[in-house]
């Protein structure tokens, strides 16, 4: 490993606000590399993750892009958040520079088998949720990739033994392809448009999601959602084992519920895990996700005992139907990580009660009608902020028709929106921020978004 890097100039394209550089130029420095690290943003912006990377030999071009670090490298390291059309990409192919991505050189020198999580939505909660089972177990487990820490800096302690718990998005496998690997395991929690403003259409963006099953070989396995349309036309392109999971019936091969059970099904085996009615996560989508975790940690050896107890104390990530507290009777729910209409409607159908509902946001490129459908079926009001306000509240209006519910409001800022949600609560309703879409017109990020909603929640 050491001499793959060692001695050789190689620049990092894309720091990031939050770290997306970080590890891979840690890890790159620290293997003897002459690093160079260049971003659009300048030194202040990215101080925080500048300061990760105190003490270690890396030169900095900060402020924008310099050709020669593009022509003058033995490796260009692209960010995933780098556009793909970027002209100094372009001038490093012209100049028959390689490059790579921190997910590519994590996937050559793993030691152990890797179990990969995609998806449209409940990526995160499905990734932590396997990590949580496996940590019951003897076998030692790494989680990581887009939820987390980098795990290049853990190679030289993972065992052959181990098993890795990688998120992975379409950007990451998008370039992963090119490696020609897919995980031992791979889970898709399901396909619905997201990201359209990076990749070109629909097409584009399901070709992304499917390298996590296309590299696979004959002893590995796909666990696929049977709920969704589109992923049960992939069977065809699976080279392993296919297994299944649905929240809705029973199936042959694979996890599904009967009464209180969750069933495993593996080669004409059972095992029931007495467990439903003590899932604390609530929704449809979450009995999806615990669905494909528990198949997927049981084929990486975890027991009746370790799922059950895993899923039954599992309370949900932060930012993700995170109950955050209740005031007057009303209760008040943090969905900021959903950035898609689906995960939004995933969230509004959880709740039986009342749900006065913040959404909007910029705009990726989604289709609002299933969401304005939803919207105009299950909350009593919804207020509205960012770019697609305007736009979401036509297709609301157009789907209610006649109807008194839900009112609708637009509000110029974040807190008045807060405050709006406010005053139409009622004993019994929930207040719910799921914005379905991005944050990136009003906040940093969709953690910043929540952490505002929740100190707004707090300051009651």
């Amino acid at each position: 490993m050491q001499c793959e890097f060692k001695n050789k100039k190689i620049t990092v394209m894309g720091l990031g606000l939050f770290g997306g550089g970080v590890g891979v130029a840690q890890f790159l420095a620290k293997q003897g590399a002459h690093v160079t690290v260049t971003d659009l943003r300048n030194a202040t912006e990215l101080s925080s993750s500048i300061k990760q990377l105190e003490g270690l030999p890396i030169s900095y071009k900060l402020g924008g892009h310099h050709e020669e670090d593009f022509t003058n490298a033995d490796m260009v390291v692209v960010n995933p958040a780098v556009p793909k059309d970027s002209k100094f990409i372009q001038i490093a192919r012209n100049n028959r520079i390689p490059l790579d991505t921190e997910m590519n050189i994590f996937f050559k020198l793993c030691p152990a088998p890797i179990i990969g999580i995609t998806g449209s939505n409940g990526k995160s909660t499905t990734t932590t949720l396997i990590g949580k089972i496996l940590e019951e177990t003897p076998r030692k487990t790494w989680m990581g990739g887009n939820i987390g820490k980098s795990l290049l800096g853990c190679l030289n302690e993972m065992k052959p033994a181990d098993i890795v718990v990688l998120e992975l998005s379409s950007f990451q496998l998008e370039e992963l392809n090119h490696t020609k690997k897919s995980p031992h395991i791979s889970i898709v929690t399901n396909i619905s448009p997201n990201h359209l403003d990076r990749h070109a259409n629909m097409d584009e963006y399901i070709q992304a999601k499917k390298a996590i099953i296309l590299h696979q070989s004959f002893g590995d396995y796909a666990v696929l959602n049977y709920d969704d349309p589109e992923l049960r036309k992939w069977e065809k392109d699976c080279k392993g084992h296919v297994l299944w999971y649905s929240a809705r019936q029973m199936l042959a091969n694979g996890a599904f519920i009967k009464s209180n059970d969750l069933i495993i099904s593996v080669n004409g085996q059972n095992t029931a895990i007495p467990c439903v009615s003590s899932i604390k996560i609530p929704g449809m989508h979450n009995l999806q996700n615990v669905l494909a975790a528990s198949c997927a940690a049981y084929l990486a050896d975890a027991r009746r005992e370790h799922i059950e107890k895993a899923v039954t104390t599992f309370t949900g990530l932060e930012h993700r139907l995170e109950f955050v507290r209740e005031v007057n009777g009303v209760k008040y729910y943090n969905d900021s990580k959903a950035t898609t209409p689906e995960s939004s409607i995933a969230a509004i159908t959880a709740f039986q009660a009342q749900v006065i509902l913040i959404a909007g946001g910029y705009d990726k490129g989604s289709s609002f009608m299933a969401f304005a459908d939803a919207c105009a079926g299950n909350t009593k009001a919804v207020v509205l902020i960012g770019k697609t306000a305007e736009k979401i509240k036509e297709l609301i209006l157009e789907k209610k028709g006649t109807k008194e519910t839900p009112s609708i409001f637009i509000q110029k800022t974040f807190e008045e929106a807060f405050q709006q949600a406010n005053a139409l609560a009622k004993t019994g309703d929930v207040v719910l921020l799921s914005p379905a879409c991005a944050s990136y017109d009003m906040f940093i990020n969709y953690e910043h978004r929540g952490r505002q909603f929740k100190d707004m929640v707090k300051a009651l």
